[in-house]
């Protein structure tokens, strides 16, 4: 009864993907969580998606995982974020309803074929010769397995501050997880403290919704998920609400720096440079008049809002009065104070690409307990370490997703070579090869993978399949297909609005046009004009980045062909400009014999093996003189 092939310590947005994708991959798995009704919480925003994290969403649905699913099951507003911009750096975003979301993942959980889901809490991990082999639970249960998966979020020694008032917690009201936290320490990682945050929740019937600005969801909305049908998608959309703060709200703020832990010394955590606190915010842009707030629904009924950009740790009698300055705000009753999160997180350079930790073997590690910050980092982990867990069970190769295939790939990446010392969230900027990783082109990228774990469907791995060959077919006969400057075509570049041309030019270069759209393709091209709406914009997407893919695609395969190299034996990396030190000393000790063995090693960073390469070119060179 209580043995298991892997244990999910957790039922948060990484335990939920890890627990789902081991199960669904024929894996008896159990989910430890504290509280069951605390399944998929969503403890911060109502949203899910983003910047860059409408991507490792669209990636995780690509790959068979459950987020965008029920985002689009549960969704409250959808919009397009840099609509305007290239859809390389566009994120798609949606409001959900909080309660719905909890429910959905809930009930796929409990519905899940394989998977039982257990409220208790875990105190110890059962480890024999540097091996996990199960843990023991609050009420004494043993449990066996073959694979852990830790999931811990902000439990591991949590503290909550609000003003001089701190108290033990893993999450609003909810125990942390001491006693788990003092093993992962006595076992020897290496532990850091970061520190999160949340704003404050207010009742719908005290908004004045009058004084604000209203914030509506695209007007075609579009789902999260592949597998859902674009055409009949029509979720009930509410608005949000944009207010700002004011003079008035900073120089509350300013006179209570002294009353912040933050500033007090009283949080030693490092808190999330790019999500910082509304007294963060006035501290360091102390010249900025006034800050963008965003209110949100939480659920379909709309009775509390998220005051999103206003995260805070300050005393409640100062929330109020920065709160009520607040346009719109006067007369504002406060449902949930705004609170600053205090936890343990492990260094993920402890980990392997696999997720699991370099010290315990069979134990793996995913979501904030990494370092990351958001549902969507969280899940992306979640989803990776149930798929590596099995895969390794059954002696398959593991699983890795390289930088230039997902944004999963650069996020594991990062965290295991690099490390973090703050909340990591991801960026597009932090994608070398973005062009290659839009959002439409997950399935395409990933479906692949999702289908041979099980986790996606024929069907829907064959919809993909017919997707990718429409879209490259009509690629290629556009690539070998010429569009000359005779006096017809001039003229139907003249009454569509395009620049002439002078010369011939290939047809794709002309579909790929910033300024092309549907119609104007339909035009210039009307052998494909029954092609789908959906699909003809990927064509044209596919035209716009085309010679830019091009690039980078021989970028890829060169890097390829270098990490091939093999470094000379006598190679010294001592004194070479541009190393650290820290680069220095590790390469000196583990000596690797190719640029690939030196890119496997923690800390050591594309450009690291840029300088290498160019100085073993240099030697090579010079010695042939």
């Amino acid at each position: 009864m209580n043995r298991y092939d892997i244990i999910v310590v957790g039922g948060g947005h990484a335990g939920i993907e890890a627990s789902l994708s081991s199960s669904r991959m024929g894996k008896k798995t159990i989910m430890i969580t504290m509280l069951v009704e605390q399944i998929g919480a969503t403890s911060c925003n109502p949203a899910i998606g983003g910047l860059a994290k409408g991507h490792l969403v669209r990636e995780i649905d690509a790959l068979g995982g459950e987020m965008a699913k029920c985002t689009d099951a549960t969704g409250i507003q959808f919009r397009v974020l840099n609509a305007s911009k290239g859809e390389a750096v566009q994120g798609s975003r949606a409001q959900i309803d909080m309660d719905s979301y909890k429910q959905y993942m809930r009930d796929a959980c409990m519905m899940s074929e394989n998977l039982t889901v257990y409220q208790d809490e875990v105190t110890k991990l059962i480890i024999k010769d540097d091996k996990i082999v199960g843990v023991l639970t609050k009420q004494g249960e043993e449990i066996i397995s073959k694979k852990v998966i830790l999931t811990t979020g902000t439990f591991l020694q949590g503290v909550i501050h609000i003003g001089q008032n701190s108290f033990e917690a893993g999450r609003a009201w909810e125990q942390p997880s001491n006693i788990l936290s003092k093993q992962l320490q006595d076992i020897g990682f290496d532990i850091g403290r970061l520190k999160t945050g949340t704003p404050a929740r207010i009742a719908s019937s005290s908004i004045d919704f009058s004084k604000m600005e209203k914030h509506d969801g695209d007007k075609n909305p579009q789902p999260l998920s592949f597998q859902t049908d674009k055409d009949s998608f029509q979720p009930t959309q509410l608005p949000c609400y944009i207010t700002y703060t004011n003079k008035q709200t900073h120089n509350l703020i300013e006179n209570s720096f002294d009353k912040a832990p933050m500033f007090s010394g009283q949080i030693q955590g490092v808190g999330p440079r790019y999500c910082p606190s509304i007294e963060d915010k006035v501290y360091r842009f102390s010249s900025r008049e006034r800050h963008q707030l965003f209110l949100e629904p939480q659920t379909i009924k709309a009775n509390e809002y998220y005051i999103n950009g206003l995260s805070s740790s300050l005393p409640i009698d100062i929330q109020k009065r920065k709160i009520f300055s607040i346009k719109g705000l006067e007369n504002a009753k406060i449902v949930r104070y705004a609170y600053a999160i205090e936890y343990n997180y492990i260094k993920p350079i402890e980990l392997k690409h696999t997720l699991e930790t370099k010290k315990i073997k069979n134990l793996y590690f995913a979501g904030q307990i990494n370092g990351t910050t958001g549902y969507e980092e969280a899940a992306s982990q979640g989803l990776m370490a149930g798929i590596n867990a099995v895969l390794s069970i059954d002696s398959k190769k593991p699983f890795i997703l390289r930088r230039d295939e997902a944004y999963i790939g650069v996020l594991i990446d990062d965290l295991v070579t690099k490390g973090t010392d703050e909340p990591y969230r991801m960026f597009t900027s932090r994608a070398e090869y973005r062009l290659l990783l839009r959002e439409e082109s997950a399935d395409r990228r990933l479906s692949r993978y999702g289908y041979n774990f099980s986790l996606i469907s024929k069907k829907q791995f064959e919809k993909t399949k017919q997707k990718e060959k429409m879209i490259l077919d009509v690629a290629k006969k556009l690539e070998k297909s010429l569009f000359n400057p005779n006096k017809t075509n001039l003229k139907l570049l003249e009454d569509l609005g395009e620049n002439k041309i002078t010369q011939a030019i290939k047809l794709i270069d002309l579909i790929g046009r910033s300024t092309m759209t549907k119609e104007k393709f339909d035009i210039i091209v009307p052998q494909f004009k029954d092609i789908s709406p959906y699909l003809k914009q990927e064509i044209i997407t596919e035209a716009k980045y085309h010679r830019y893919v091009q690039k980078q695609q021989k970028q890829i395969q060169k890097m390829k062909t270098m990490l091939k190299l093999k470094i000379p034996s006598n190679f010294s990396y001592k004194g070479i400009p541009g190393l650290s030190l820290e680069v220095m000393e590790k390469l000196e000790r583990f000596k690797p014999e190719t640029l690939f063995g030196a890119s496997q090693i923690s800390g050591i960073t594309p450009s690291a093996i840029d300088i290498i390469h160019l100085n073993i070119d240099k030697i090579k060179k010079e010695s042939s003189v």
